[in-house]
């Protein structure tokens, strides 16, 4: 007779999912905040990995730089370059799949302790209902001191429109504007 019961196997540890490190600098101007990345962008270890994600499609028209065709530590230069960083509400969690609706036990970023560590951000924008609503309760009382963005989401999960997500995702373009050289 086998003694082994399933009561006696631990918590299976392949669904702690944990985020990646922000990409901000000192002249970030808007912050781009997903909820945690997907099986995809984890295995790739890659914002946005998900092809089908159309993130840097999104963000490409917003830019005006083709960042599609650009390899990833270009990409992430080019937002740089425009003022844009990334991070993601949740820290880790317990998440089977990529769905939002599937993250458990979530333990969330320092999104306070970041945004007042970044001196020109102006503008806050939530990819996806899920980072909006987890983000603004981790921002409190800060939130009205940002222009706060809840975009649809870029998920592929999310089947809007392209067009329609794109109307929304452009509103961030008077804030994503290339670092000026110095005027002549």
């Amino acid at each position: 007779m086998n003694d082994f019961q399933l009561a006696d196997v631990e918590p299976d540890e392949a669904a702690l999912k944990r985020c990646f490190a922000p990409v901000v600098d000192a002249h970030t101007r808007i912050l781009v905040l997903g909820s945690l990345p997907g099986e995809r962008s984890l295995a790739q270890q890659q914002y946005y990995g998900n092809r089908q994600n159309r993130f840097w499609a999104l963000m490409s028209e917003v830019t005006g730089v083709d960042l599609v065709a650009l390899d990833y530590a270009a990409r992430l230069a080019a937002l740089l370059a425009h003022g844009v960083g990334l991070w993601d509400v949740v820290a880790q969690a317990r998440r089977e799949g990529s769905l939002d609706s599937q993250i458990r036990g979530h333990v969330g970023n320092d999104l306070a302790g970041l945004v007042q560590s970044l001196p020109q951000l102006r503008t806050i924008a939530f990819n996806g209902g899920t980072a909006a609503r987890l983000g603004m309760k981790a921002l409190g009382e800060l939130a009205p001191r940002y222009r706060i963005v809840n975009l649809p989401s870029s998920s592929p999960a999310y089947t809007a429109p392209y067009a329609d997500k794109l109307l929304v995702w452009r509103t961030l373009g008077d804030d994503v504007r290339p670092q000026a050289s110095s005027p002549t």
